[in-house]
């Protein structure tokens, strides 16, 4: 890494991301993945919402009887698409009635078969503009998005480190990166921030594998590069049989390697299924500390 920072000292502190479930098997799913990871005493989970704000009514209604029975903190992602600014302020709104103060404020993905995204005639024209809002209230936590890789719709890496500040400078608290695979990728990206005045506001997202094939696809949807050496490891991994074996030491040596180089905090997206991402946890010294209350 080119800026030295100062190794992390202690066990780091972990955030969780749920997806809101569909049907019924799925919502035992999600109850069952938080269950297993509420223990590890994560400082906040967060529940995402589908491309095109498929999933609205799902994600409020999440995050609403999660925030009620788990005892979490509990973040709720908020987006740009499809409604106008006084709906997508309602519904802050409602989360703020909820006792939900934590947003993760994106612009978020298009809907399936559209040409790019189209703001509402309406509604917020970028992130940027969301966070201003939801800044200007005085009554959110605000977290966005960061790219330590070149977004698919970015014209540079120099642009993403650019859009992120303009997005702290709008009132956003901290960064969540989307995932990758080298410690090193991170670290540059850091390193760009850093000379761009932002610093000590970034958290590393981690994806542990679950399917290797299923990753792939995602990794190609959203600008993450795949390594070969991941790649050639998956694919013996197959052969024997041990992938489940081969995620968990990666993904817990990607996390040790952020953390001797100062990382404090990471945030691991769950895709609701927790074992992986409890197994690294247990690895990195992150142990049970609590049990959930109040469940109905």
């Amino acid at each position: 890494m080119s800026v030295s920072q100062p190794a992390a000292t202690s066990v780091p502190a972990v955030s969780f991301e749920f997806f809101p479930p569909q049907n019924l098997e799925a919502s035992f799913r999600l109850w069952d993945t938080v269950q297993v990871l509420a223990p590890l005493a994560p400082r906040f989970v967060s529940v995402t919402y589908g491309a095109g704000g498929t999933t609205r009514d799902l994600t409020r209604d999440a995050v609403a009887t999660l925030h009620k029975t788990s005892g979490l903190n509990v973040a709720a992602h908020l987006t740009c698409v499809e409604a106008t600014r006084a709906e997508t302020l309602a519904i802050a709104d409602e989360f703020a009635a909820a006792g939900v103060t934590d947003i993760v404020a994106l612009r978020g993905d298009p809907p399936k078969g559209a040409n790019g995204f189209q703001p509402h005639t309406d509604g917020f024209a970028s992130s940027v503009e969301l966070i201003e809002a939801l800044a200007a209230t005085g009554t959110f936590n605000i977290r966005v998005g960061a790219y330590p890789e070149k977004h698919p719709e970015s014209p540079s890496t120099a642009a993403d480190v650019d859009w992120l500040k303009r997005k702290l400078d709008a009132g956003a608290d901290e960064a969540l990166t989307q995932f990758f695979f080298e410690a090193e990728t991170f670290f540059r990206f850091r390193d760009a921030c850093a000379k761009a005045g932002i610093e000590d506001r970034i958290v590393p997202g981690i994806l542990p594998i679950e399917n290797f094939k299923g990753v792939t696809k995602f990794a190609e949807r959203c600008g993450t590069s795949v390594p070969a050496w991941v790649t050639q490891a998956f694919e013996k991994a197959e052969r024997i049989d041990q992938q489940d074996l081969l995620a968990t030491a990666l993904c817990t040596e990607l996390c040790s390697e952020l953390i001797e180089g100062g990382v404090d905090k990471l945030h691991f997206y769950t895709l609701n299924r927790p074992e992986l991402t409890r197994d690294v946890c247990h690895a990195l010294g992150v142990t049970p500390q609590v049990a959930l209350q109040n469940v109905a």
